[in-house]
């Protein structure tokens, strides 16, 4: 075999191999993609299933190996901080976000209980994106960053995913109520009318908690 031969042969040869590896990387992009894709329906999916059941007691039992949220599964969902607030998980967490940035995890953990406590009480919404979003019709919202007019996307992705953390032990039920039962709050050197109403309950940093007399949310 004469030198142009063999030298047109492992040019051949090296584009094969070039094209092969291109294509593997390729299907290896895609694969990574759809993992992502799949991890996300199935967060979704199972939030739906748990805020039904979190209705009837968001501290209860948690769930079996299988249905709870994974960590992985959690981080799949609302990458970016933009998505549409159409899930119990984006609801959550962009609550827990906003009222919370900039405190530590128990203040965090506090404003998801107010948020589960309110689910499947008396007087407010069955679901937790219902609840977040309840009385901007009236523009009398229950939570203040839901209409204050500003971008509802989260700046900071850190401290973002530690709020969908949070989100995804409390539909887990894996959290603890450090409220007592609460379902109003307000942050420290304020006086809202309504907390007159209401029955003082624990102040964590420096948001005060409150539940109704009776039970009753007003």
């Amino acid at each position: 075999m004469g030198t142009e031969r063999i030298l047109a042969f492992i040019a051949i040869a090296f584009s094969l191999s070039a094209n092969v590896s291109c294509s593997g990387k390729k299907a290896e992009k895609e694969q990574v993609v759809e993992s992502r894709a799949d991890k996300e329906k199935n967060a979704k999916s199972k939030a739906v299933q748990l805020e039904k059941k979190d209705m009837l007691n968001p501290y209860g039992t948690p769930p079996p190996p299988g249905k709870g949220i994974t960590k992985p599964e959690i981080k799949s969902v609302d990458t970016t901080g933009k998505e549409r607030m159409d899930d119990a998980i984006t609801c959550l967490a962009r609550t827990i976000y906003w009222e919370a940035r900039g405190t530590d995890k128990t203040v965090m953990q506090a404003i998801a209980n107010v948020v589960m406590n309110r689910l499947g009480h008396e007087g407010f919404p069955a679901t937790i994106c219902g609840i977040v979003k309840q009385g901007r019709e009236e523009k009398a919202c229950q939570f203040s960053w839901w209409c204050d007019g500003r971008p509802d996307s989260a700046q900071e992705i850190g401290p973002y995913e530690s709020a969908k953390e949070i989100a995804r032990e409390a539909l887990n039920r894996q959290l603890k109520d450090l409220t007592g039962g609460a379902l109003y709050f307000h942050r420290r050197g304020t006086t809202p009318a309504w907390s007159k109403k209401y029955i003082r309950t624990v102040e964590i940093g420096k948001i005060v908690f409150y539940k109704p007399a009776g039970g009753k949310a007003k």
